[in-house]
């Protein structure tokens, strides 16, 4: 079913592309915050300074990142069952919660009802900080796919790209605000913030319209709404998945490792103390530079006609970008974050990947594809990580080894991420309303 072009059909798809970035504004704004306040925050609960890197991988890379797969896979199943509107309101409510808890973490005494939390575990801040990561990561997980599984459905195919990219476009400042907040309040304060704004969002959801598609969906009762499974079979539709998810391999790369830890990089790249970038300043540069990035790659996708050709030219943005960060970036520190910026720009393509998402599949799978893809993408930090502390331990744990690693672990995703694309279908323009087998 789709809308007729009248007056208040076009305000509510503006409406729903409104809540839809703000959503994902805030979405940003939370996955991000810790990255900028970890070492404030890590420092402030008593974590040694030789600890802030493996426990920041701990809590951010792994714990995080797993909530966010986890929740990817069960907000999608549910955004194609229940639909897109629940998943988008229900995912929003879990994380702004979780971060109104993360405000007040803090160890508490082996008596009277402290008791009971030490009985589950949850007796240290740093447990309770673990907890609540990956439980706002399960939350952060679904908003993102419902909100563009969404606009996609509700706008038109000439016009859903532009969508898209105004959504990812704004979302990607949540970042930069988030580390402006963290430059005039303390860490608990931000995480309290970020989860009021989450609530206030909610308020929104009056005048917002499901997906007619989704509707022809349920009540013909087409059959694998939700079926996970079925991303998996035969192999044509298994292979567009895989290949979906590799193809934006390289940027969450790049924000996991390359930014959220440039002091550790920088230091192994000979960077004086007084000189060495901090992660909070880098992230928002980064993500600065993801901003026009998403921006630019979701216009030029538009005008060449061609996702596929959009990701192809950003991918080898990504490979100039790393081979400057590695070079020149140890130079100075504005040359540092001037590289931050240029690696932010080359990865700014997600606008593209998540429109693609939802072009791949159709309406009984696309939130569940839509919604757990960028999420799988982000699991893929996890692997990242993994990499990067098993090449140290291979190159010998030197002062070299830290940005050596993340040079062989740059090596091996961005040529990943290159030769997925060859299995994309060209999906520019393509009418959404069709179902998979």
């Amino acid at each position: 079913m789709t809308l007729q072009p009248t007056a208040s059909h076009r305000r509510a798809r503006a409406l729903v592309i409104l809540v839809a970035a703000l959503g994902y504004f805030v979405d940003i704004f939370d996955l991000l915050l810790f990255a900028i306040v970890r070492v404030d925050s890590l420092q402030s609960l008593g974590v040694a300074a030789d600890q802030l890197k493996p426990v920041g991988l701990w809590l951010d890379n792994y714990l995080q990142v797993t909530g966010l797969v986890i929740g990817g896979i069960v907000w999608g199943v549910l955004g194609d069952r229940r639909g897109r509107l629940s998943v988008l309101f229900g995912s929003i409510m879990v994380y702004s919660i979780a971060n109104i808890l993360n405000a007040f973490i803090a160890d508490v005494p082996n008596q009277g009802a402290g008791a009971l939390l030490h009985m589950c575990g949850l007796g240290s801040a740093i447990h309770q900080y673990g907890v609540l990561r990956f439980v706002a990561g399960f939350g952060l997980a679904g908003e993102l796919g419902a909100g563009i599984t969404l606009v996609s459905e509700l706008v038109s195919k000439e016009r859903r790209g532009l969508a898209t990219t105004a959504v990812a476009t704004v979302g990607i400042c949540g970042a930069i605000v988030a580390f402006f907040i963290t430059r005039v309040v303390e860490w608990r304060t931000a995480f309290l913030i970020g989860g009021i704004m989450g609530l206030a969002l909610l308020f929104l959801r009056v005048g917002v319209v499901e997906s007619g598609m989704f509707f022809a969906t349920r009540t013909s009762e087409v059959r694998g709404r939700g079926a996970f499974w079925l991303l998996f079979t035969p192999w044509s539709r298994c292979r567009r998945y895989l290949a979906v998810i590799v193809c934006a391999v390289p940027i969450w790369f790049v924000v996991a490792i390359l930014i959220k830890y440039c002091d550790a990089i920088g230091a192994s790249l000979g960077m004086p103390v007084e000189a060495r970038p901090t992660p909070g300043l880098a992230i928002m540069w980064c993500y600065i530079g993801l901003a026009v990035g998403d921006l630019s790659s979701g216009l030029l996708s538009q005008w060449l006609k061609s996702r596929r050709t959009a990701l192809w030219g950003f991918h080898l943005l990504t490979a100039v970008a790393v081979a400057l960060y590695f070079t020149v970036g140890s130079r100075s520190l504005t040359a540092f974050y001037g590289c931050t910026v240029a690696l932010g720009i080359a990865t700014g393509y997600w606008a593209v990947f998540v429109t693609v998402v939802a072009e791949q599949f159709g309406t009984n799978l696309r939130a569940t594809a839509t919604t757990s893809a960028p999420n799988f993408v982000r699991w893929s930090a996890a692997g990242s990580a993994f990499l990067w502390t098993l090449c140290e331990g291979l190159l010998g744990r030197t002062s070299d080894a830290p940005w050596q690693a993340a040079l062989v672990v740059a090596a091996i995703v961005i040529p990943c991420a290159i030769l997925s694309v060859f299995f994309l279908p060209e999906t520019y323009g393509r009418d959404l309303n069709f179902v998979e087998d």
